[in-house]
């Protein structure tokens, strides 16, 4: 039984993500491997290569692969896996906007069902997954041959980065179809932590009641304890913050060390993208707000004079 994790990378270093989709291989058992497809990107497949409990990282370079286009990546997951002749029982993504966008192509081709977002390994074919925006636990057993899953990092402690020695297998890149090409990219500049990579995360609701007040309210907290910001859909919705700053179900999922929710309700679709965080502080005038359920510290008061209490007080 072997397992092929497919790396997330910007072709210089390993995202994140990439180590916590290892430490789900490791917990379904066999043998681990790791399929590293970019251009230029021996820095990563090294990195691959030091993961503790990766037996061997497949390195394949080709200009198609440089944006990770789900479809050339897809085509050579597709590739490996028919190389490998059934040595490969199960095939990890994490659940990021990348990984989501191809496991599902790879799924189709080899006919099998899709395991999505699990957080728990109960066995080599039995996983946990949440479904009803949390709420619930579905317990999925697989009997396909091959098993193509996602993995929601949140559910998973990454594994260390440093401390193996897996041997770096150059492989031949699959021929690339031409169904899709890098045309550009508009990317956000920010200065401040990857929102999912986060280990301290401030946000904030609809009550900071504009654009102005969010900023002007948020950034010297997150500032003072070295945060990334994010937003509740409602604040999203009324354009006190960015897309990608949103937290939730329809968002990103994240679990920091400290999540800070400032003027945040906690609708359902909320909390589900941020109750595993390891401490929760909430502060909203609303003592019944859905988001004490879930907060390890809440303060009911107003958030325009207990927050720049706070940062003064930090």
């Amino acid at each position: 039984m072997t397992t092929l994790v497919i790396a997330e990378h910007d072709n210089a270093s390993l995202k994140g993500a990439t180590l916590n989709t290892v430490a789900a291989a490791l917990k379904i058992g066999g043998e681990v491997h790791v399929l590293v497809a970019g251009l230029e990107a021996a820095a990563s497949a090294q990195a691959a290569a030091a993961i503790p409990g990766v037996s061997k990282v497949l390195h394949a370079e080709a200009p198609s692969f440089q944006h990770s286009l789900a479809e050339a990546v897809a085509t050579q997951v597709l590739a490996v896996v028919a190389a490998a002749s059934g040595a490969y029982s199960h095939v990890l993504f994490a659940a990021t906007a990348s990984g989501k966008n191809i496991a599902p192509r790879v799924a189709a081709c080899l006919d099998v069902a899709q395991i999505s977002d699990i957080t728990q390994v109960v066995s080599a074919d039995t996983f946990e997954r949440p479904i009803y925006a949390g709420n619930a636990i579905a317990t999925v057993q697989s009997l396909d041959s091959i098993k193509v899953i996602t993995v929601r990092a949140t559910g998973f402690d990454p594994v260390a980065a440093t401390g193996g020695s897996a041997a770096v297998e150059v492989i031949a890149p699959a021929a690339n179809a031409g169904k899709s090409s890098f045309i550009g990219s508009e990317i956000a500049r920010n200065d401040r932590p990857e929102l999912t990579a986060a280990k301290i995360i401030v946000s904030g609701g609809r009550a900071l009641g504009s654009v102005e007040k969010f900023n002007e309210v948020l950034t010297p907290l997150a500032d003072k304890l070295g945060a990334a910001l994010g937003a509740s859909r409602a604040a999203v919705d009324a354009g006190y913050a960015p897309n990608d700053w949103q937290v939730g179900q329809t968002g990103k999922i994240v679990a920091p060390q400290l999540y800070v929710a400032v003027g945040i309700s906690g609708a359902i679709q909320h909390l589900a993208g941020m109750k595993d965080s390891k401490v929760i502080v909430a502060i909203n005038k609303d003592g019944e707000a859905p988001i004490f359920s879930v907060a390890d510290y809440g303060l009911e008061a107003d958030l325009f004079t207990a927050v720049p209490e706070l940062v003064s007080a930090l």
